[in-house]
């Protein structure tokens, strides 16, 4: 299924971002700049593009496997998440995780992915009780490592 997402070009000399295959999840993102990353530092980096989603939208950014396996980039807040109400340029927080190399982002690199998801907006009702569940309140490594 396809959506139209309204795209301003902040940066017209950076192609528009589109899927590389047909079935891609997500588009890559590009770098208006030069960027140098010291091991575990981070920065925030424009892509020279804003956009408009549909109200039952939101966009997130992802980290870019191929440069986490490489190079140890990723992005701090992943993912990223953009509102369908946000029209200002989207930007990235790129984490060099590695740590003894430095990392170079160029100008016109892909630094990142951008997916389009379908959300719902909640509406919450008071409970005093909620129903019981095999899970229960277990979390954060409850189910084990191995079955």
């Amino acid at each position: 299924m396809r959506i139209t997402v309204g795209l301003k070009q902040l940066d017209k000399e950076l192609p528009v971002p589109q899927n590389a295959y047909e079935g891609d999840a997500a588009v890559d993102l590009r770098s208006t700049e030069d960027v140098s990353l010291a091991p575990g530092q981070r920065a925030l980096v424009s892509t020279g593009i804003a956009i408009e989603l549909p109200s039952t939208c939101a966009a997130l950014v992802v980290p870019r496997s191929g440069l986490a396996i490489k190079h140890g980039i990723s992005v701090v807040n992943a993912p990223g998440l953009i509102d369908s109400n946000y029209r200002g340029e989207i930007k990235v927080i790129l984490l060099n995780t590695d740590l003894k190399e430095p990392f170079e982002v160029k100008r016109g690199d892909r630094i990142a992915q951008l997916m389009i998801v379908s959300v719902e907006q909640p509406q919450f009702e008071l409970k005093e009780e909620l129903s019981d569940t095999s899970r229960g309140s277990g979390g954060f490594g409850s189910s084990g490592i191995s079955q």
